[in-house]
């Protein structure tokens, strides 16, 4: 797998969307989708879990956590030549220690979750609670300075609006030629009673809704529970579901009269048929989306100069 990852996507057996590029406000339901997302790994094949680099503070104890809930057979820790970030994360190390929201072995206090949603984090009755069996293979480089934080090449949110473009190249012809603009694309017409919507990292009124909507990024999802609505819509869900996000897309537009919600995707037809919920969270539009629109006269779509920014 060589380069980064918006030269080689594809698309995943198993993916929930999170909806942030941080989950240091929402660790319970950022292990919440771990699980669910680990639950479909049938071990017919050897799998590689890439972490994240969160280990400072609470996301070392979040990494804890999320080794004894995967108990994985192997762990790669990489340090860096000149600086100790954490501690090599042996066997012992991870029995004896607390996570954010599991015990250590002689550990007699912790965050932990609430009482009914810890009943899934409990180890099985009658299991050992011995040390767990994991081998560490320690990597310690020699070269100064290798890994350390500002001194990367391309920073982690170029690299996410990379991914986000390469992933709407597909929405373009295979035929080489001309790049079309967003705005020349025609987009599926969704009613609004057709599918539930919940904007993930923050809360917005009912009255606000569509503003934060429109012009977004969303992720396409398929929740188990029918979307009834009574009216035309919209359906606002009260609580962010745990269920499977097919794809992504881009609200290019919201028709209020009609009630629609235009979505451009490159998620094929057969999939959209089984989206019944629509998640906003943080992630935006990359800038040259909005900004490098051609063909435009006057002011460009989204784009405004005009802001008080002492609100």
């Amino acid at each position: 797998l060589p380069g980064p990852p918006f030269t080689h996507q594809q698309m995943p057996r198993k993916m929930v969307y999170y909806g942030q590029t941080s989950c240091e406000q929402e660790t319970e339901r950022y292990l919440d989708v771990v699980k669910y997302v680990f639950s479909c790994y049938k071990k017919e094949v050897p799998l590689v879990i890439n972490t994240m680099g969160w280990v400072k503070g609470e996301g070392l104890l979040l990494l804890i956590d999320i080794i004894r809930l995967l108990s994985p057979s192997h762990i790669v820790q990489m340090d860096m030549c000149d600086w100790k970030a954490m501690p090599p994360l042996t066997p012992e190390h991870v029995h004896f220690s607390a996570g954010l929201h599991t015990k250590g072995k002689q550990q007699s206090k912790c965050r932990q979750l609430g009482v009914d949603d810890m009943e899934s984090w409990k180890y099985p009755e009658g299991e050992d609670l011995s040390a767990p069996q994991y081998k560490l293979l320690y990597v310690h480089p020699e070269f100064p300075q290798a890994g350390a934080a500002g001194e990367a090449r391309v920073h982690s949110g170029i690299l996410r609006d990379m991914s986000i473009l390469g992933y709407l190249g597909h929405l373009q012809s295979p035929d080489i030629g001309a790049v079309l603009p967003l705005h020349s694309l025609v987009p599926y017409q969704v009613p609004f009673n057709a599918v539930a919507l919940r904007v993930i990292h923050t809360d917005v009124v009912p009255s606000n809704i569509m503003y934060a909507v429109n012009a977004s990024w969303v992720g396409l999802c398929c929740i188990q529970e029918e979307v009834r609505c009574q009216t035309d819509g919209p359906v606002l869900l009260t609580q962010t579901p745990l269920c499977d996000c097919l794809g992504f897309g881009i609200v290019r537009g919201v028709d209020m009269e009609k009630k629609l919600y235009h979505i451009l995707t490159p998620v094929p037809p057969e999939s959209l048929r089984l989206v019944n919920c629509l998640l906003l969270g943080s992630i935006a539009i990359p800038n040259c989306v909005l900004v490098g629109q051609q063909g435009i006269e006057g002011e460009i779509p989204y784009v405004t100069s005009d802001y008080n920014y002492s609100i």
